[in-house]
């Protein structure tokens, strides 16, 4: 059974538990449970004296920091609704997050202000915000920082960051000195409590409406599933604006009373020096992550050995990645699958029996199927076909976006089931593997390419430290397979793309092999680390079209 209580009882209960527990480290300094618990409240008087109600919108604009949390909180203490928003979005961006969910107060951060000022100043009377609370991440930093704790000095630069405040913002500090108190807490767990946005295939991003009664699910299943426990210590990287970071850095550490370090962005050495000294015992992250962390020339200096459990999704764990991670360190990656929609897991590898580059089998409570995507039929172990799945973890639908929301469904056996737009199929134990996205593949001369397997493939050359297909367009064969390679420091100056497509075409069937190879220096990510393929797509098709 699930609890039938909100997110904000959770916090009430582990802080009565565990009050001088820390809830989160933030570069060494501390933030107790009772200390989250009391600024939540401090808060969340403030937020109602801006006149935030039940069920009105908050959003939380920043990257990962102890005032996330403390605002999270807040905001469900006001009974109101966080409508987290990727920090990397600017002004002509960010106008969407507050008029689309009608968004009353922005709290973010001080390099971050003047996006919200310049898009909300170019907002009609009626559509713009009644606030602006404004933090700096030194306000949750130590004043001197321990030698293992110091950042790159360009992110320490970045997190000093301290330009003037937007007109008409508030200082965070004056916020919680302010004195209001909240009143009663109405919230009930079928309200309203996350609306995190989800950009899909087409069109504007698109609300996906969250109830305490839908996240809890994963809230209580997600540390479960890990065998997380108040001893539990995770590393919090992965930004919590996203839905796989808002589950494992701050809702399910909440619930179990756990302590997170958090990290603001991602530094490979940093991390190292942090897992080491704060012996993290849990960490949930991106594929890449791990892939950089290999690249650093001091990584087998990091003390993993506290390391338990470490999952992660989004891309797929190269092989060749995870035989290293299993080899060198004894640690076997998790992988496990979700969405937006489903509350980030809705697959998930039982630790004590994963399988490689596999997204697991259903979780709790979760009933998954494999069907066509034309037909619908449901199809047998072993073939590929779209994931579809039903579980109480699933959102309640797009907000304002019926008609998305009805064709995002379709029903089996009597009950809903939410169309991923993922493509995969099940083996006979039940476990979940994906082959791509629907809009992903290629098709070659009639032959049908599915980017995530060569990228899979590719990661096992020796020239290669990441990579990302995509489609070119060909005279002959209409599409023809392209590879952007960010090529392994040894092999940087003398490796050429030839060497690339020849070590291909031995090590994979040649309608597969990339015909094409672009090296770069990086691949551009997403703030929640994947690889933005569109990206690289769209530029490819851009480009002036091929001779015949």
């Amino acid at each position: 059974m699930i609890p039938e209580t909100t997110l904000w009882f959770n916090l009430e209960v582990t802080a009565h538990r565990y009050p001088q527990r820390a809830a989160c480290l933030f570069f060494g300094r501390r933030l107790s449970y009772a200390e989250l618990h009391a600024q939540a409240e401090q808060l969340a008087g403030w937020l109602q004296a801006q006149g935030v109600g039940r069920g009105d919108r908050v959003a939380l604009f920043m990257q990962n920091c102890p005032q996330f949390l403390v605002a999270f909180y807040a905001v469900q203490r006001a009974d109101a609704v966080v409508v987290p928003v990727n920090p990397m979005n600017r002004a002509d961006e960010f106008g969407h997050y507050i008029v689309d969910p009608a968004t009353k107060v922005v709290i973010t951060t001080a390099e971050l202000a003047g996006v919200v000022a310049e898009a909300d100043a170019r907002l009609a009377p009626e559509q713009r915000l009644r606030g602006l609370l404004v933090t700096r991440y030194t306000d949750a930093m130590p004043e001197v920082l321990d030698e293992a704790e110091q950042p790159a000095p360009a992110l320490q630069q970045w997190l000093q960051a301290d330009p003037p405040l937007p007109a008409g913002a508030t200082r965070w500090a004056d916020a919680l000195a302010a004195g209001h108190r909240p009143g009663p807490a109405q919230a009930r767990p079928d309200d309203m409590a996350l609306l995190p946005y989800t950009s899909g295939t087409t069109g504007l991003p698109k609300g996906c409406i969250h109830t305490h009664r839908t996240l809890m699910p994963n809230v209580i299943g997600g540390g479960l599933w890990g065998y997380s426990s108040a001893e539990t210590v995770s590393l919090a990287v992965v930004p919590m604006f996203h839905i796989t970071g808002m589950l494992y850095g701050v809702l399910a550490p909440v619930y179990i009373g756990s302590t997170s370090v958090v990290m603001p962005r991602w530094d490979r050495e940093l991390a190292g020096r942090l897992i080491s000294r704060h012996k993290v015992s849990h960490w949930t992250c991106i594929p890449t992550m791990i892939i950089d962390l290999f690249g650093s020339p001091n990584y087998q200096r990091f003390d993993l050995t506290s390391l338990r459990y470490l999952s992660g999704g989004g891309a797929a764990m190269p092989q060749a990645v995870a035989e290293r991670l299993q080899h060198e360190f004894g640690l076997t990656f998790a992988e496990g699958y979700g969405l937006t929609e489903t509350a980030a897991p809705s697959h998930a590898n039982p630790p004590e029996r994963a399988k490689l580059q596999c997204l697991g089998i259903p979780i709790f409570g979760v009933d998954s199927r494999i069907v066509d995507p034309v037909t619908l039929a449901e199809l047998p172990p072993g073939e590929v076909g779209e994931i579809v799945t039903h579980g109480p973890m699933v959102f309640k639908g797009y907000w304002r976006h019926p008609d998305a929301t009805a064709a995002a469904f379709i029903e089996i056996d009597g009950k809903p089931f939410f169309r991923t737009g993922d493509l995969g199929r099940r083996d006979e134990e039940g476990y979940f593997f994906i082959t791509d996205r629907l809009k992903r593949m290629i098709n070659a001369s009639g032959y049908k390419v599915w980017p995530s397997e060569v990228e899979l493939l590719l990661f096992k050359c020796p020239l290669v430290q990441e990579a990302c297909i995509i489609a070119a367009r060909d005279p002959y064969r209409g599409e023809t397979v392209k590879a952007v390679v960010v090529l392994r420091a040894e092999a940087r100056g003398h490796a050429r793309p030839q060497d690339i497509i020849d070590w291909a075409r031995q090590h994979m069937a040649v309608y597969k092999a990339p015909t094409q190879v672009e090296f770069v220096e990086s691949l551009p990510k997403s703030g929640s680390g994947k690889v933005m393929w569109r990206a690289l797509q769209e530029r490819e098709l851009a480009a002036p079209a091929p001779a015949p």
